[in-house]
């Protein structure tokens, strides 16, 4: 269960990480990065920190209920 723990970690740390990538490129005037729109790179970022906060959860309850 440790396994999924570091999962979640490393899927809320790269959504972090693509969120401000997204946001520094539009705030630089760009619309585009590698081919993707901007806003499908920020939304690709929050479905990431979601999936890590609802790996995170499950990890939370599954060690309560040992």
């Amino acid at each position: 269960m440790r396994m999924l723990s570091n999962i979640a970690t490393v899927a809320g740390i790269a959504g972090v990480v693509i969120c401000l990538l997204a946001g520094v490129i539009r705030l630089m005037g760009g619309y585009y990065f590698v081919g993707f729109e901007i806003l499908t790179l920020f939304n690709i970022g929050v479905a990431a920190m979601v999936f890590g906060c609802l790996l995170k959860l499950e990890y939370v309850v599954h060690s309560l209920k040992r």
